[in-house]
């Protein structure tokens, strides 16, 4: 267990805040966690790879973050596998892992930063797949108790972008391990995004040819957070009623567009660029010039000013089009 005071979250939050926790403490098993329980006092913050955060301040609080390693198969049979996989893993590492060994089911999250533990949390999706599809179990901690308590995929309230510990538990249990079920006949994703024109001169595609594409795709209009600090997506694509996205479909017929089963989900990112943001800024905060979903550190910039950047895109978005837009970033 690491157990540190005054400890610096720089290369813990993709935005690159320069920012200190009263306290941070990485454990390293379930039981290292419950003997750390007891100790905890005040706020609390659970994180993984910190790509989805963005730090306001120094947190006067504990920070934790998970080490618990490892990747084993628990079960199989003739078209299926159950992997569980540690909180602490990197996700684009098992997705990896997963693809060289011919399971399917994960190749299209390829390259989404972040931690096995925020895949269950977060319930991460891209490209026509959401972490929900593929999860089975989800092993977690109570934070108050200390007690385990496993969660099959219908406990755990899986909607876009959500989950039951973003929203009734928030804050209230440490996931520790997480199961999930790969196919050893994988069925392709292609039609979201351009992932089929990407793949159009092949022939025979594999979940390898996926997982490359998709990591072309993504380096090709996403910034480097090592280089630029950004978060990723910063907005959620809002899903609007079929009523909705007729009416805007006869002002805009370029429109993209998804199909769900709550309603239509339009690409925010798309809507940004219509209100005239891509690749512009706000003092030091700014708009990536390869995807408008993505606001980035120019150099220096505050959270202040990436927020009111926020604030502002949202203010232009729904004077366009009438909706909201939420972001998916958590501001701490």
């Amino acid at each position: 267990m690491k157990d540190y005071s005054d400890y610096c979250l720089l290369k813990h939050n993709t935005f690159g805040m320069d920012v200190k926790a009263r306290r941070f403490v990485e454990y390293d098993s379930e039981d290292e966690l419950r003997m750390l329980i007891p100790t905890l006092r005040g706020d609390v913050l659970h994180i993984g790879g910190g790509s989805n955060l963005l730090f306001r301040g120094d947190y006067d609080g504990t920070v934790l973050h998970s080490g618990i390693k490892g990747i084993s198969v628990e079960d199989e049979d003739e078209e299926s596998i159950l992997v569980r996989v540690g909180a602490g893993e990197v996700w684009d590492d098992f997705v990896e892992w997963a693809v060289a060994k011919g399971y399917g089911g994960v190749e299209n999250l390829s390259l989404i930063p972040g931690e096995i533990g925020a895949s269950a949390v977060q319930n991460i999706g891209a490209y026509g797949v959401e972490a929900k599809d593929v999860i089975v179990l989800v092993e977690a901690v109570e934070l108050q108790s200390g007690q385990k308590r496993c969660f099959g995929t219908a406990e755990c309230d899986y909607a876009y972008r959500q989950s039951i510990f973003k929203n009734q538990f928030k804050g209230k249990y440490a996931v520790t391990h997480v199961t999930y079920r790969l196919s050893k006949q994988p069925s392709l994703k292609l039609d979201y995004g351009n992932i089929r024109t990407m793949l159009e001169d092949k022939e025979n595609i594999t979940i390898a040819d996926v997982r490359k594409a998709i990591i072309d795709i993504r380096n090709a209009k996403l910034p480097d957070p090592k280089v630029q600090g950004n978060a990723g997506s910063f907005f959620m694509n809002p899903i609007v009623c079929r009523e909705k996205f007729l009416a805007l479909q006869k002002d805009y017929p370029q429109m993209p567009f998804y199909d769900t089963d709550n309603g239509v989900k339009i690409p925010a990112g798309w809507m940004i660029e219509q209100c005239g943001w891509k690749g512009k800024s706000l003092g030091r905060a700014g708009v990536h010039d390869k995807q408008a979903l993505v606001l980035v550190n120019l150099g220096g910039a505050t959270s202040d000013e990436i927020i009111r950047l926020c604030d502002t895109i949202c203010k232009d978005v729904f004077n366009k089009f009438g909706i909201d837009i939420h972001p998916e970033v958590n501001v701490i």
